[in-house]
């Protein structure tokens, strides 16, 4: 096949590309930023909005109308003809419904109109979004509300733009039908314990929030191949492909040279991004061939949520225009690299202090072994909770391979915080470690190294020097669950670890003293969770069991975890996500994976069928002609074997499919991981076998090398 058609410049038909000066005036210009709301409102109104914003005051409705008028304004001066209420239902995507600013009159003309009800509050129904039971769909009413703490902002087409405004979506009951309620239920509870342990450790502040930057891996293929393989436009990866004589294994496509197609690419994806506000800071070719990463600073956690969003969105959009496909399934190609993104989670507060940041100060130093102790008890006492907000059908396949975190979630530390923390434990004294010594004040406190972490990509929470990277997440979902999950999981253990922290200083305990109690005993009850070495190794599997932590290789051997007393008081007692809620989530898991399942199972039997099969038969033609050749009927007896274990493969995974397994999601979702799946990785070693026999012109799906190396 001749490579995919090649021009000399991949920039697409429209406006030049910014300069440097250009980019720098244009960061957020399609934002409604906190400067356009101070410029277009009354100093109450912005007063009163921002208090809204930062320090979390309900809204005042009697200001809507202002700010609707103000925003509408600003959106049609930028092009906007229409507003929509963006919200991130349960499908781990998210959703729009457009409503013009244009009213007709009576006269015959029209006028441009955007109120404060417009703004607050809509109803678009939606009742065919997932729910979990939450809703039926002849109950129509669901409900979606101004989020007004990540801000609005103009998405563009090539004939026009939208103002787009971030909302919550809920039904009529107040029930949370979306994935952003539960994120900004979480940032409460995560501000209200960690102001009451900064209390108590003499530390100023108003507010609390987590902070998040998400590394998002993709693979880019060219769409003239992606067209040819229904696979991948169906499913999102690769159900038949056999392995390329060259992978990933020279080690060289890591941070090589971009090339200049997918550079071209890159620059307009990130151009796009500032004009959004999204921070992207890193670009770079990732381990496999294909695969490229950008990756944002950070930002407050709802904000970053918003944003990743909106670099998936736009990473799929823009590759279009330069003849390429973007892939954000966690593990499109079979034998090298997934995809993941990379949440790295923090808590800092509003006077811009990095909880989890080493100090020069010893206040700050107490701090930080306090909230990373925490962290230390929440990941422990909360695995099933982890692995469950990283828990689909396609990050099963990434999971454990190729440089991905395994499914046992462990915390990596590092040697020299570890070390720290067993002392702590053991009460005796640490050594001075070489370089950057932070004192902390105290004699009964340790020297603690600042930085003295190095990254374990083999770990699944690994603490990178400042902050925890939650290396689990996968490439295609939504970070807000992960990132509620983690909020939540911190509040309860700051909580606890304040109650005792507040019972020593009570018996008379000096604060150094008290907190040294605290952590030791953290590290006595949750040591196990801690491991340092190499996540991949088999030895790793039963050291794990020794530790009692929790090896959870499936989806479907995490979601009964979901919903049980210790998750449903977790979450229902931190207002967070109450029992009916988080029993709706768990269905729509099951559902989600039975559905997931079964669309790649009638797509593999459709493939087989209707094109390898005859591909086969073609090539047997062909070697029937050459029976005179010894080495031809050689080669037709090892296909013509091949082809009918082949049939007999899809015959049996047409009859799986055909059987659902029972009527629950739940029953489905088991049928299909017992009997389905394995019956489509039969059927796709035959197939690969065949490919490896039959000219590449009669196999009908563009092989791995041509969609990995032609650029």
């Amino acid at each position: 096949m001749k490579p995919p058609q090649t021009h000399a410049a991949w920039r697409p038909n429209g406006a030049p590309l910014l300069d440097s000066e250009d980019i720098h005036e244009s960061f957020a210009c399609d934002v409604f930023t906190l400067d356009q709301m101070r410029q277009r409102l009354s100093k109450p109104v912005f007063r009163s909005l921002i208090a809204t914003i930062q320090h979390g005051t309900p809204l005042d409705p009697a200001i809507a109308d202002t700010v609707a008028l103000a925003m509408k304004e600003w959106a049609t001066e930028r092009g906007a003809t229409h507003y929509t209420h963006w919200f991130q239902p349960l499908t781990g995507s998210t959703a729009e419904k457009h409503e013009s600013f244009v009213t007709p009159l009576a006269d015959g003309g029209a006028v441009t109109e955007f109120s404060g009800k417009d703004l607050i509050q809509g109803e678009p129904d939606a009742s065919s979004f997932p729910s979990g039971g939450l809703r039926a769909t002849f109950e129509a009413r669901g409900y979606t509300a101004w989020d007004p703490s990540s801000p609005a902002f103009i998405m563009r087409h090539s004939n026009g733009a939208t103002l787009c405004i971030p909302t919550v979506f809920a039904s009529w009951t107040g029930e949370a039908l979306d994935a952003k309620l539960p994120l900004l239920r979480s940032l409460e509870a995560l501000n209200r314990s960690v102001l009451r342990a900064l209390s108590i450790l003499g530390i100023p502040a108003e507010r609390a929030y987590a902070t998040m930057g998400c590394e998002q891996e993709y693979f880019l293929v060219d769409e003239t191949f992606y067209h040819r393989r229904p696979d991948l436009y169906l499913t999102g990866r690769t159900l038949f492909g056999t392995k390329p004589p060259r992978g990933q294994e020279l080690e060289d496509h890591y941070f090589g040279t971009i090339p200049d197609r997918v550079l071209s690419y890159m620059t307009e994806v990130e151009h796009i991004l500032y004009r959004l506000g999204v921070p992207v800071k890193t670009r770079h070719n990732e381990v496999a061939p294909a695969q490229y990463e950008i990756a944002p600073v950070f930002e407050h956690v709802n904000a970053a949520a918003d944003h990743q969003h909106l670099v998936m969105n736009v990473l799929r959009s823009t590759a279009r225009r330069y003849g390429l496909v973007c892939l954000l399934h966690e593990k499109p190609f079979a034998g090298v690299n997934g995809s993941g993104k990379h949440l790295n989670w923090s808590i800092a507060t509003d006077t811009g202090l990095n909880l989890l940041d080493p100090g020069t100060e010893p206040q700050q130093n107490m701090a930080f072994l306090f909230f990373c102790a925490a962290m230390v008890a929440a990941v422990h006492t909360h695995q099933d909770l982890l692995r469950y907000s990283v828990a689909s059908a396609a990050n099963d396949h990434r999971l454990g391979a190729h440089e991905a975190p395994p499914a046992i979630i462990s915390m990596y530390l590092g040697d020299a915080l570890t070390e720290i923390f067993d002392s702590l434990a053991s009460g005796r004294p640490v050594a001075a470690s070489d370089g950057g010594i932070l004192q902390l004040g105290a004699a009964i406190l340790p020297h603690l190294p600042r930085h003295a972490s190095d990254r374990n990509r083999t770990s699944p929470f690994a603490f990178t020097g400042s902050k925890f990277e939650f290396r689990a997440v996968g490439s295609s979902q939504s970070v807000s669950l992960p990132a509620t999950i983690l909020n939540a999981i911190a509040a309860q253990a700051i909580d606890r670890l304040t109650a005792k922290l507040e019972s020593n200083l009570a018996q008379g305990m000096s604060l150094p003293k008290a907190l040294e109690g605290v952590i030791g005993d953290v590290v006595a009850e949750h040591r196990a969770i801690i491991y340092n070495d190499d996540g991949y190794s088999p030895e790793w599997h039963a050291e794990a069991a020794r530790r009692g932590l929790l090896d959870l290789r499936t989806t479907l051997d995490v979601l009964p975890l979901v919903t049980s007393p210790k998750n449903v008081a977790l979450l229902s007692d931190y207002g967070i996500l109450n029992e009916r809620e988080l029993i709706a989530r768990q269905e729509i898991a099951y559902t989600h994976y039975f559905k997931t399942v079964n669309i790649e199972a009638e797509t593999t039997e459709r493939i087989a069928t209707t094109q390898l099969l005859p591909s086969c038969f073609a090539y047997l033609d062909t070697l029937g002609h050459l029976a005179a050749h010894r080495a031809a009927t050689a080669v037709a007896s090892e296909v013509a074997e091949l082809t009918d274990r082949f049939v007999e493969a899809i015959v049996a995974l047409r009859r799986h499919n055909a059987e659902l397994g029972g009527e629950t999601a739940r029953e489905k979702a088991h049928h299909m991981a017992r009997n389905v799946l394995p019956a489509m990785v039969h059927v796709r070693h035959v197939a690969d076998q065949l490919e490896r026999l039959i000219p590449e012109h009669l196999w009908q799906l563009p092989s791995y090398q041509q969609l990995l190396w032609l650029k």
